[in-house]
């Protein structure tokens, strides 16, 4: 993978490097994220931010971690 140099505002950098803290991040990879979810929350406008920060983080994750999805119906007629 490639890297570029930019410029970016101090504060912009401050807040993700609060934020990189709280997520297990790097400073650097907290912009990327960020920029991730702001591409593609302008690609689909329907969908809340979070819905797509919460998916591209569950996109990370490993798969050997990962569960089934089981509906609530099927779960609590299980029981």
């Amino acid at each position: 993978m490639t890297t570029v140099s930019m410029r970016i505002d101090e504060s912009l950098v401050g807040a993700a490097r609060v934020a990189a803290k709280a997520e297990f991040r790097t400073v650097q990879g907290q912009v990327e994220f960020w920029a991730k979810v702001g591409r593609a929350a302008l690609d689909n406008p329907d969908l809340p931010a979070s819905f797509i920060a919460e998916s591209l983080m569950s996109l990370a994750e490993p798969r050997e971690d990962s569960s089934s999805f089981v509906p609530r119906s099927r779960a609590s007629s299980q029981a």
